[in-house]
């Protein structure tokens, strides 16, 4: 048999032996994390983009309402020092940082708008109304990030941890990727309430 057919066999079947051993799926799995990891740090990104407008106002009608007002500001300083960066999914630890960072600063936002409901004219003031809407907005968009990360996560960690795709991402080096974790699950399918008028629950 001629060398270049030999190489043109040999070639067809590693690539037929990878595919088989669910290399290509592993492939597909990867970059549809990096997509759903993506969306999630945009939208991150733009409720942390609106804080400084939405203190400023709220300052204007409640500036002796320190405390939160501290609070929210700290904790938007605590997502600014996590390095919101793809590299997040591949360091269990920084991805744990990020997660507790932004859960503070979710906190913190829903006691700012509690606060919100004791000044009537700051609730009727049009750039507080439409900074509170843009936010919920955002927040909703950030629970459906959320959720396709986290699926796309469990279907690739799935895929590393099943025989024999195991061997295939153990011998390119392909491990477990960190998910968001919650004491209730369910509570991540739902957008959180930041409605006038009801208490906005805890993160």
């Amino acid at each position: 048999m001629p060398r270049r057919v030999l190489a043109g066999v040999l070639a067809f079947l590693t690539l037929a032996s990878l595919s088989a051993c669910g290399y290509n799926r592993l492939q597909s799995q990867d970059e549809q994390i990096t997509a759903s990891w993506s969306e999630v740090l945009n939208q991150y990104q733009r409720r942390a983009d609106l804080v400084p407008n939405l203190v400023n106002v709220v300052k204007g009608y409640a500036a002796h309402e320190k405390e939160v007002l501290t609070q929210v500001t700290q904790a938007r300083a605590q997502v600014g020092q996590v390095q919101m960066t793809p590299a997040l999914i591949d360091d269990p630890a920084a991805f744990k940082q990020f997660q507790a960072a932004q859960g503070e600063l979710g906190s913190a936002l829903s006691r700012l708008l509690l606060v919100a409901e004791n000044y009537p004219q700051l609730k009727a003031d049009g750039l507080f109304r439409d900074l509170h809407a843009q936010l919920e907005g955002t927040e909703n968009r950030i629970t459906v990030a959320r959720n396709r990360y986290i699926k796309a996560v469990r279907e690739y960690n799935t895929t590393v941890r099943k025989f024999p795709s195991n061997l295939t991402a153990m011998l390119f080096g392909q491990g477990l990727k960190p998910n968001f974790t919650v004491e209730n699950e369910g509570a991540i399918s739902r957008a959180p309430r930041v409605e006038f008028g009801a208490p906005a629950p805890a993160q």
